[in-house]
């Protein structure tokens, strides 16, 4: 009798026990609405990955942009920089070339000036002999002086080149015949030379060349071929320094020459 109503009381218990379980539990319908379905779930997930993977793309699309515009900037500024630096090179040596012919320039003035001082004491020791046409002479040659003079100061001076192209032209017009001719075309050449005019500085390189016992011939000839090297052509280049290297030895100038071959 004991053992039935120890079992009774046990059944008593579980069932207790069971009853707020099954009271709170839901219908299956209703677990069913609550809970999302596998399929909505892994749509849902789908979707926003994507939307950050496009996302990913434009932004690295513009960065891909911009590195590339920057690129093409540097591309032009590298260029610029060379064309800059080649244009820099070439307008130092063009200025190292002019200031180097203007010390030979103050050489010949310097000699000008030495030969215009003695013929002045040799026509003083004469002057009471002296006849009338001889003082238009010596009236001439100070002319001749005093122009050529203006017009290498338009250089050295003033280092007006445009302008002293215009005086050594007018000097050239006035005294065709002038002791100083060949040395007018000379300078004349170097002006156009340092300012690329290579048609015209030719000319007057090869006017001086036509002088025979001028001492600016062999620089002359040195130029006609530095003119040629310049326009790319080799052959008459060669040609020019090798007349200067046969003609003139030993001078200064076939060693320049000598080392442009």
């Amino acid at each position: 009798m004991f053992g039935n109503f120890k079992r009774v009381i046990t059944l008593t218990l579980l069932v207790s026990a069971a009853s707020p379980v099954l009271a709170a539990s839901a219908p299956v319908s209703d677990l069913n609405d609550s809970v999302p379905t596998a399929s909505s779930s892994s749509e849902t997930t789908t979707q926003r990955l994507q939307r950050l993977l496009d996302n990913s793309n434009r932004v690295q699309a513009r960065l891909q942009q911009q590195v590339d515009s920057q690129e093409e900037e540097l591309t032009q500024l590298r260029g610029t920089i060379e064309r800059n630096n080649y244009d820099m090179k070439q307008m130092v040596e063009r200025q190292r070339q002019l200031f180097i012919e203007l010390d030979k320039l103050r050489s010949d003035v310097n000699d000008l000036k030495k030969a215009g001082t003695n013929s002045s004491s040799a026509t003083a020791v004469t002057a009471t002999a002296a006849v009338a046409t001889s003082s238009e002479v010596i009236k001439a040659s100070a002319d001749e002086q005093s122009a050529y003079q203006a017009a290498v100061d338009l250089i050295l001076k003033d280092r007006d080149y445009d302008g002293a192209i215009t005086a050594l032209k007018d000097f050239q017009t006035k005294y065709p015949n002038s002791g100083y001719a060949a040395n007018a075309h000379y300078w004349l050449g170097q002006l156009y030379f340092a300012k690329k005019q290579d048609v015209d500085s030719a000319k007057s390189f090869a006017a001086v060349v036509s002088y025979k016992d001028s001492s600016k011939r062999a620089d002359a000839l040195v130029k006609l071929g530095d003119i040629a090297k310049r326009n790319n052509n080799q052959q008459a280049a060669q040609k020019y320094y090798k007349q200067v290297i046969s003609e003139y030895p030993n001078s200064s100038a076939a060693k320049l020459a000598q080392s442009n071959l």
